[in-house]
């Protein structure tokens, strides 16, 4: 069995190869591991003992799932089915069971869902205009080792299933290799970043919508709750910027994780793009069947005067049009997990409860639910997908009013990053606090939701508030850490 060992002993269960390892820093592992490429690297950069305990590390995709303009390829070539049958077979392919004694994600997919894959769900028109290039519905690397960490206790192993080999003594034979180049890479002091991240300046910033524009977008959309279409809705604008010549961005996640740390942080890179992700906010995890989704509406500045900062959270707390949205999202959660939830399982544990970021003060609720029985964690994710807290209720139409104001794609935006487990572990995040990196470009979206009681300047504002700290992480000098 896989369960707590001493350090340095080899374990297997079947074809699964089970290593742990000595304690280090899973940012460090992830810079030592990132030149065998396809870094991808789910970060707790939050410490928490439930929310933010575990951080992977895993390179070099066995395979690669892609789905663009509604066509799926594997490995580059196309598949000629449907997207999303074809990852349910994919992951019912490298299916097997859970180890006890580990951290859950226990090999698998990571990548991205775009907020555009919901048009392979639902019937939602698409923008002409591509916001941040040409992104992928959807992006998964299947990685058949990962570096698992336990941010609690201080352990870390590593995990090797030995696929895409089918023949079970193949499988062991190559969990073995591949494990043991891991660590060998792991023991190397070859930590720094491969380029820089100079400063950008905010004035080397721009934006889809000017103050003007946005606050009408926002009028548009009270509008449309006064006339009964929908009860509110999430509008965002997009900031861009150009990169200098040989900009690293992988230097500007140490620089974001430092200054804007939170428990749903995540790097991904494949070739020369890469996602920066300091969310707060997770969108759906799911282990031992058990189902959480954890929705954020509610967003005040922090203050440095501790006096200030708690009059702020208060002022959050007792905020009418606050809760009621937190509110509202709740009930639409409710609902998408009743559809594949056993009835009567969904509960509320925590409602319009303040959580407290590095930046902002938030208001969290959580909804949880049991899987009926055949149900998957992918089954979980495309009924609940995209996650109502970044579109609005109800959600299709708010969907179509959030494409008719904003008038273009989002690409990663409001979409979800995270794991699909070979174990039918989840865990993903809500992509906000999220910067793209593609072309030579950055950038980056920032929102709100919007009821009948917003007040478009202060919604606009809300919106710059959180902005700041990415755009405080892109101004700073390179970090000294790995």
């Amino acid at each position: 069995m896989c369960d707590a060992t001493e350090k340095g002993e080899n374990l297997t269960r079947g074809p699964m190869h089970v290593r742990e390892i000595a304690w280090l820093e899973p940012h460090i592992a992830a810079a030592r591991l990132r030149p065998l490429g396809e870094l991808a690297f789910l970060d707790s950069a939050m410490r928490h003992s439930t929310l933010g305990r575990y951080s992977y590390v895993t390179v070099a995709p066995f395979g690669r799932l892609v789905v663009e303009h509604g066509k799926s390829y594997w490995n580059g070539e196309h598949t000629g089915k449907d997207p999303l049958y074809e990852l349910a077979q994919l992951m019912r392919r490298f299916s097997h069971q859970s180890h006890n004694g580990l951290p859950p994600f226990q090999t698998g997919s990571i990548g991205f869902f775009s907020y555009e894959m919901g048009q392979l769900i639902e019937r939602v028109p698409r923008p002409a205009a591509a916001g941040v290039g040409p992104v992928p519905e959807i992006m998964l690397g299947f990685y058949d080792v990962v570096v698992a960490f336990d941010q609690i206790e201080n352990r870390a192993w590593i995990i090797s299933s030995g696929y895409p080999e089918k023949d079970l003594s193949s499988r062991l034979a190559r969990a073995r290799e591949r494990a043991a180049l891991i660590e060998a890479r792991l023991a190397l002091d070859v930590s720094r970043a491969r380029g820089p991240a100079p400063p950008i300046p905010r004035s080397r910033w721009s934006s889809n919508f000017e103050q003007n524009s946005y606050e009408t977008a926002v009028a548009r959309v009270i509008h449309y709750i006064l006339e009964g279409d929908i009860f509110q809705a999430n509008v965002a604008q997009r900031l861009i910027s150009d990169l200098p010549f040989g900009y690293d961005p992988w230097a500007f996640y140490l620089k974001l994780r430092h200054r804007n740390a939170a428990t749903f942080c995540a790097y991904l890179e494949h070739g020369d793009f890469a996602l920066a992700s300091s969310s707060p906010e997770r969108f759906l995890k799911v282990e031992n069947r058990e189902v959480e989704t954890r929705p954020i509406k509610g967003t005040a500045p922090r203050a440095n005067d501790p006096e200030q900062d708690s009059r702020s959270a208060k002022a959050l707390l007792a905020s009418e049009k606050d809760r009621a949205e937190n509110i509202m999202i709740v009930d639409l959660l409710r609902n998408d997990l009743s559809r594949v939830c056993r009835p009567h399982s969904v509960k509320t544990p925590s409602l319009v409860s303040l959580e407290s970021y590095a930046g902002v003060h938030h208001l969290v609720s959580s909804v949880t639910g049991t899987l009926m029985r055949g149900n998957t964690a992918l089954d979980v994710l495309l009924a609940a997908f995209p996650g109502g807290s970044v579109t609005g209720a109800p959600k299709l139409r708010a969907m179509e009013i959030i494409s008719e104001v904003e008038q273009e794609t989002r690409g990663a935006y409001c979409g979800a990053i995270g794991c699909l487990g070979f174990n039918d572990f989840m865990d993903t995040n809500i992509a906000i606090r999220t910067v793209t990196f593609l072309n030579g470009r950055a950038s980056f979206h920032a929102g709100g939701g919007i009821t009948a009681l917003s007040n478009p300047a202060a919604e606009y504002q809300e919106t710059l508030d959180k902005a700041e700290r990415i755009l405080q992480a892109f101004e700073e000098l390179d970090s000294s850490d790995p």
